[in-house]
């Protein structure tokens, strides 16, 4: 089962991602209003397989978390994909960000982002 990170700090989403994203097969763990500095401890206590990012947090912003996250030496190879309500998708995939998705999305468009970006096992 892949697990997933997601750095949201609306309640609202975190609920409704949560229950699609595990309807879907996948393991979440949460992060809600994650800083830059949380980030080494949360990857190691939750080993996610990829983020889903949200660029506008109220305590943090997420291109310092994917600056962060792409700088930490074992880290770089956890796959981000980033998501906001406004087109950032140049400059998230510019800043290291392995996908974007533009709010609001389709349910269906969330899980075949996630799903392409997964590390491929064996």
């Amino acid at each position: 089962m892949s697990n997933v990170l997601l750095i949201e700090d609306d309640q609202t989403m975190i609920s409704l991602l949560t229950t699609l994203l595990e309807l879907e097969g996948f393991s979440v763990c949460i992060s809600s209003g994650c800083t830059p500095e949380d980030i080494p401890q949360t990857l190691l206590k939750d080993q996610p397989d990829i983020v889903l990012l949200d660029v506008h947090l109220r305590k943090a912003n997420g291109f310092d978390i994917l600056s962060r996250l792409r700088r930490e030496t074992g880290q770089n190879h956890i796959k981000i994909v980033m998501t906001s309500g406004m087109d950032l998708h140049s400059q998230c995939i510019s800043k290291g960000a392995d996908a974007f998705l533009l709010k609001p999305y389709m349910p269906a468009e969330l899980v075949q982002v996630i799903r392409q970006n997964l590390p491929v096992s064996g």
